[in-house]
């Protein structure tokens, strides 16, 4: 298991957007974190709703392969080039957005393809969450910060945490005070391995 720091200069992000619509509330936020970055360090923005991804067909326990879509292929190869990977999805029902849990759900296809070792290359990297809801209430998304919690603690990767914001109609985050503060520093903040509840009462790893 990796659990060495990576250093700025090795560093890359991919922003994974989620959201329905275009140029909204979550990307905004999203992009004004991004901005604090050093310039060195490369972004590669993918919008889900633009390059949408087939429904997930689970065929881990079958016979035989699945065709590969080029977007697949594609998303495939820029989430395992990333050494930080950020989700950027509203709130929808208290989770993240159908687009964002099928891209979630191809990860599960890919651990299965024996050649790709996904999980141990995944291991050590760092996931970091994005999101604008329209309650004001910060632990309405608590359901949404414990999923991407998990998925991070079952590779082995480190979790940074969800950067919080709230607005409904479109720009409405702009006038989220706290919220563009935040975003300031939210990716200078320290971000540790990922454990699974069970674990941080046992202090198990």
């Amino acid at each position: 298991m990796t659990t060495d720091r990576i250093d700025d200069t090795d560093r890359s992000f991919l922003f994974v957007l989620g959201s329905s619509r275009p140029e909204g509330n979550t990307e905004i936020l999203a992009r004004a974190a991004a901005e604090q970055l050093p310039a060195g360090i490369p972004q590669r923005w993918v919008d889900l709703a633009k390059h949408p991804l087939p429904d997930f067909q689970d065929g881990r326990h079958e016979d035989g392969t699945w065709p590969v879509s080029e977007q697949e292929e594609e998303l495939r190869r820029l989430t395992l080039e990333a050494t930080d990977i950020v989700i950027a999805s509203p709130l929808y029902w208290y989770a993240v957005s159908a687009n964002t849990k099928r891209y979630l759900d191809y990860w599960s296809g890919w651990l299965g393809v024996p050649a790709l070792d996904f999980k141990k290359r995944m291991s050590g990297r760092t996931l970091w969450g994005v999101t604008v809801m329209a309650e004001e209430e910060e632990d309405t998304a608590d359901g949404m910060i414990a999923s991407l919690n998990n998925t991070a603690a079952y590779l082995r990767m480190r979790f940074g945490g969800v950067l919080l914001g709230n607005g409904s109609r479109p720009g409405q985050v702009r006038g989220d005070e706290r919220a563009l503060t935040r975003a300031k520093t939210f990716f200078e903040r320290e971000a540790p391995l990922a454990r699974f509840p069970s674990e941080e009462e046992t202090g198990e790893r």
